[in-house]
């Protein structure tokens, strides 16, 4: 029974290690990121700047004003919701390092954005 112990054991550990490995490489993107939103329209106004927090590949909000949620995956492609009030966006692109861009769209808008690792 003890030999047996100690194969389970050692199964559990070779199956634990990639999984321990995959999330090492999803918070390469963690910390706080300052991201500038622009639009070609007037009408959905000329930009805002919006600093949203990664830990684990999660996205949340680092202000009280928008909330934000989202993943960013092993490779750099992001997805993320910001709201505020009755608004909401939805952004696609990808993070590379301490930078990132990607598009936009909201309910009558659409646009781009860009980031900096803060």
């Amino acid at each position: 029974m003890n030999g047996f112990r100690k194969g389970l054991f050692a199964t559990i550990v070779a199956i634990a290690f990639p999984l321990a490995q995959v999330d090492a490489a999803t918070s390469t993107f963690d910390g706080t990121w300052n991201v500038r939103i622009s639009s070609s329209s007037e009408t959905c106004g000329n930009g805002a700047t919006v600093a949203i927090g990664i830990n684990n590949g999660q996205i949340a909000s680092s202000s009280t004003a928008v909330s934000a949620s989202g993943r960013v995956a092993d490779a750099g492609s992001i997805n993320v919701t910001l709201s505020t009030g009755i608004k909401r966006a939805v952004g696609f692109g990808r993070l590379s390092g301490t930078s990132g861009s990607g598009t936009w769209r909201g309910a009558l808008c659409t646009g781009t954005w860009t980031a900096e690792r803060m």
